[in-house]
């Protein structure tokens, strides 16, 4: 039926996941840690070259933890995007620091670099930064102006598993990363995230921060007798059946990435001609960098329009969704942070931004309909 209800997102499931979940269960290992755990964990190391990979049960607590290992006091600064999700500043928030916010790049909607030395006060003790849509952040130049000033840099990957910056994978571009296997991510647990590690430094902490603030990671290696409570912590790790399913996700992590790049490219080449219009602009990806498909948006001119347009999409059966509400303008991000300047293209980004349906199953005939519609709607 040319006319069946899109879904913003649905969730693709490779086939092995239920036999992964009964060999976690016939293994009488259920809590985390396990096999499955240890083989996901091997999986991203070998990926992203990283010192340690360390499954959590979301992206929100990786950051948390890598909030922790950041060593705050409070008061202490951490530079990052006001476009982006609420975790990226409750995990600092959650430690005393205060998140200092900056505007974005007008081309993808990443963290502006250009702006950053200007941002930094005495207090300023990391930047984050966000690989929106998959797309990462302009990393060199964070990397060094971080060397310089001496500050942490912590990616927020959570939309880009899989993407690449200048040939190296998104995650092991700064000190810490955080992964996530949402459900609406590419690779997917459910629920699920990751705290990536690259300097050796942070691995043993990171290890007790995730269990509890104890050491029982050493003691069941044997490098420790008995485990006890050294540090603060909590509950990080996810169980051994998000693990089974994840694993089997992450086997088919090239077919997935492959088939929803295939969906990305029909969107952009049918957009183009409404593109020339002006009345929609495509998410630009510099050719230094290598995406994931994670999304497909288009900007419109204002809110106005946007509300319009989704309106039409989902009363034909296309559920298209907006993205952030900037945290500078939310209660919370008044109350615990404060904007570096006026951030316009946060503003303007936020109020034009509409995500359009991108899963595996989608068909070319799927793209060309919701474009068609885009252009009933944008064109008259």
């Amino acid at each position: 039926m040319t006319d069946r209800y899109l879904p913003f997102n649905r969730p693709y499931v490779t086939g092995r996941e239920l036999e992964y979940i009964q060999r976690a269960v016939d293994n009488l290992h259920l809590s985390g840690d396990g096999p499955f755990t240890r083989q996901c964990q091997a999986w991203l190391n070998g990926r992203l070259g990283c010192r340690q990979a360390l499954l959590t049960h979301s992206c929100t607590g990786a950051l948390e933890i890598a909030a922790q290992l950041a060593a705050l006091d409070p008061g202490d600064e951490i530079l990052m995007p006001s476009f982006t999700f609420v975790s990226t500043a409750n995990a600092f928030v959650l430690r005393g620091a205060r998140p200092v916010f900056v505007d974005i790049r007008s081309d993808t909607l990443n963290i502006d670099e250009a702006v950053l030395a200007d941002a930094i006060t005495p207090r300023t003790r990391a930047i984050v930064a966000v690989h929106y849509a998959g797309v990462p952040s302009e990393m060199d130049a964070i990397a060094a102006l971080a060397r310089d000033r001496q500050l942490l840099v912590i990616e927020d990957a959570a939309q880009a598993l899989g993407s690449r910056y200048r040939g190296r994978p998104a995650a092991s571009l700064g000190d810490i990363a955080a992964l996530s296997f949402h459900e609406t991510k590419n690779v997917i647990a459910g629920e699920g995230g990751a705290l990536v590690l690259n300097r050796e430094r942070f691995v043993s902490r990171a290890e007790i921060i995730r269990d509890k603030g104890t050491d029982r990671s050493r003691f069941l290696r044997g490098q420790v007798d008995k485990y006890t409570w050294v540090d603060l912590g909590s509950s990080y790790v996810p169980s051994e059946l998000n693990a089974a399913f994840l694993f089997a996700q992450m086997e088919e992590a090239d077919r997935i990435a492959g088939e929803r790049l295939q969906v990305w490219g029909w969107y952009y080449e049918r957009f183009a001609s409404l593109e020339r219009k002006g009345c929609v602009r495509r998410p630009i990806v510099p050719e230094w960098c290598e995406h994931n498909a994670h999304m497909f948006y288009v900007l419109v001119a204002d809110l106005e329009t946007r509300t319009r347009l989704i309106a039409h999409l989902n009363r034909n059966r296309v559920n298209a969704v907006f993205h952030y509400v900037p945290l500078h303008s939310s209660e919370a991000g008044r109350r615990f942070g404060r904007a570096h300047g006026s951030l316009p293209l946060t503003d303007v980004t936020s109020a034009g931004l509409v995500r359009l349906p991108l899963w595996i199953g989608m068909t070319e005939e799927d793209v060309d309909r919701v474009a068609s519609l885009v252009e009933d709607e944008l064109a008259r």
